[in-house]
């Protein structure tokens, strides 16, 4: 069956080698955590922010060794008055057979605030 994986950070610049170093430090935690390989992977869709147009953050995961393959899209996310700026929303959709609450969210940086009830401790 399909799972959905969240994940989401942010960058402190509008410059896209911080936003290829925090995507990919996040999918690869991602991934890490949750035990996928990239044949695993359905595909990935990533939005960014308004305020983020300096590169494509799927430019970090075409990088990563092994995803050559994996269908990745990158899209503006809806610009809500108040929303968490420079952020980088992912949605990596795999297959699996764990659990729905097996499944373990990520969030980097200043994104631990859009949902703190999936935030997993460091070092529980």
């Amino acid at each position: 069956m399909t799972r959905g994986l969240r994940g989401a950070t942010t960058v402190s610049d509008n410059n896209a080698d911080q936003m290829l170093e925090n995507t990919r430090k996040l999918v690869e935690e991602m991934v890490e955590i949750n035990n996928i390989e990239p044949n695993d992977i359905s595909h990935v869709f990533i939005s960014v922010t308004r305020d983020l147009n300096a590169g494509f953050p799927a430019k970090a995961l075409r990088e990563i060794e092994g995803w050559t393959y994996v269908p990745v899209m990158c899209m503006a996310e809806i610009d809500v008055p108040g929303s968490l700026p420079k952020c980088i929303r992912v949605m990596m959709v795999v297959n699996t057979n764990e659990a729905q609450e097996s499944i373990q969210h990520v969030f980097h940086n200043d994104a631990v605030k859009l949902r703190p009830d999936l935030v997993k401790n460091k070092g529980e």
